[in-house]
């Protein structure tokens, strides 16, 4: 079965929508840095833009088109933080070698740091939050509701619960995929097993797996490597012939999976919403 993530997505942004109007007097503000003319890159800011639109939501985006050095980013970072009307600012992935460390993010205060990637956070990744609105929606009986709405102080045990004998493989480790997701399943208390580049047989843990979730960029799953009934996540996205795909052919695996996300239309619109959730979040403790 095909998972909608544009009709939950729809749905869930609704429900951010209406704590935006809650915030007359602190209306939330993004700022988005973008470094290049990378046509993906634009087009991924572009849709953040558009979904900011719709949920009453201000959108800044700064676009650097020539790379600029370490410190001076950092100081453009500096002077947004220290403007009172940005509540949270956020740097399109990935960033020229030059500029790409971990580093950067210390410079964006942890309640404006809306994405997750600092060691200390107070607001949890967005892309791991869509993976867990997916799963909560399969095992809640596919529900669109209120309830679909992630929130890990009162889910943990529902996960726990529903997940206590499922083996779960995440496949993949970069900084906007797998470690975000891999981190969020550990903060859910998720016990997974997380397959890479470097791992040795990785399709006999494919073969035995309940659920994989895949945040690679490029084709890692043939049907030879599934049981029948498993669960397909994808936060992996590759271009072919001009198309955006996943981590597997979804042709190829939709009469073998319970439950598979396509790509685009899958995990991506949700990761969006919860960008905008965690903004909203981060205006009301700002406020």
């Amino acid at each position: 079965m095909l998972i909608d993530g544009k009709k939950i997505s729809l749905f869930l942004g609704k429900q951010v929508k209406k704590e935006v109007k809650k915030l007359i007097k602190n209306r939330p503000l993004l700022t988005v840095f973008l470094i290049g003319d990378a046509s993906d890159q634009i087009s991924f800011v572009k849709i953040k833009s558009n979904v900011a639109k719709k949920l009453g939501i201000e959108y800044n985006l700064i676009h650097l088109k020539n790379v600029p050095n370490f410190i001076s980013f950092a100081n453009r970072i500096k002077e947004e933080v220290n403007n009172s009307k940005v509540t949270g600012i956020i740097i399109q992935q990935p960033l020229p070698a030059q500029l790409s460390t971990e580093s950067i993010y210390d410079y964006i205060p942890q309640k404006k740091e809306i994405e997750g990637h600092r060691k200390k956070f107070i607001f949890y990744p967005p892309i791991g939050l869509a993976v867990l609105t997916i799963i909560k929606y399969i095992f809640s009986g596919k529900k669109i509701d209120k309830r679909l709405l992630v929130n890990l102080n009162k889910d943990r045990h529902f996960f726990k619960k529903i997940l206590k004998n499922k083996k779960i493989v995440l496949v993949g480790r970069g900084a906007t995929g797998g470690k975000p997701i891999g981190h969020i399943l550990q903060e859910t208390k998720i016990n997974y097993i997380n397959v890479n580049s470097q791992t040795i047989n990785p399709e006999e843990y494919f073969k035995s797996a309940d659920i994989i979730i895949t945040a690679v960029g490029k084709k890692i799953i043939d049907p030879s490597m599934l049981k029948p009934g498993v669960i397909l996540i994808n936060a992996g996205l590759r271009k072919e012939n001009g198309k955006l795909r996943g981590d597997y052919e979804e042709k190829e695996i939709k009469n073998i999976a319970s439950y598979y996300t396509p790509t685009p239309g899958g995990v991506g619109p949700i990761d969006v919403i919860y960008l905008y959730k965690n903004l909203v979040d981060a205006a009301k403790l700002q406020k």
